[in-house]
């Protein structure tokens, strides 16, 4: 794939308004791990997957993600 078709493919993709809305509110980040899950894919207490440490909510007010 060239340059022009990679930029084609990026500029197409849907926009944030385009995708559906699953109910996300923000996402739980791990300060020892760095691990990020979405609130949506969780069920019960937020501990890390990774090392079972408390996980904090964060939400990226007026963008579209919560990295």
């Amino acid at each position: 794939m060239g340059l022009i078709d990679s930029l084609t493919d990026a500029f197409s993709s849907p926009s944030p308004a385009d995708r559906p809305d699953d109910g996300s509110k923000g996402a739980y980040w791990c300060d020892d791990c760095a691990n990020r899950v979405r609130d949506v894919e969780l069920e019960g207490e937020p501990v890390c997957p990774d090392c079972g440490a408390e996980m904090r909510f964060e939400r990226a007010t007026g963008r579209d993600c919560a990295c």
